[in-house]
């Protein structure tokens, strides 16, 4: 099986590349809507992504850990990644730092009903949910039984 390769510095596929998957024992994938179960479909219809998993694994960040500019990882990144000029995330760089409500255009947009109508859903279809606290350890795991 092959698969798309991306630039991870500007999110984009290599055209011409792709990376070759022969028989492995283990493979990650990694996204915000991986769990999202199959429209509703006639008997015998549309399967989920999430059908094929052998074994999933939701990390739960409660929205109580900032994301509004001022945390660490954040102030991490705009002093280091963002800066170069070809990172898909440079717009980033010279983002103030203060609540992200305050942030310009689109930047400050709440990203809280993308969260509470399409991500948290499909958080109990995951097998595993590990809950991390304030300084992004985790907190909590909740292990479904099998």
């Amino acid at each position: 099986m092959t698969c798309p390769s991306i630039r991870h510095l500007t999110y984009d596929i290599i055209p011409g590349e792709a990376a070759v998957i022969d028989a492995p024992d283990i493979v990650i994938l990694e996204g915000l809507n991986v769990l999202q179960a199959a429209p509703p479909a006639p008997p015998g219809g549309s399967a989920s992504v999430s059908d094929f998993f052998d074994f999933s694994i939701y990390v739960d960040a409660p929205k109580s850990i900032p994301a509004d500019g001022t945390s660490n990882g954040f102030l991490l990144l705009r002093a280091t990644a963002f800066k170069e000029p070809a990172s898909y995330f440079h717009r980033y760089a010279a983002c103030p730092t203060r609540p992200r409500s305050e942030w310009p255009g689109n930047l400050g947009h709440d990203h809280g009903p993308n969260l509470r109508e399409n991500i948290l859903p499909t958080r109990e279809r995951a097998h595993l949910i590990l809950v991390k606290g304030p300084d992004h350890a985790v907190e909590t795991i909740r292990l479904r039984k099998l």
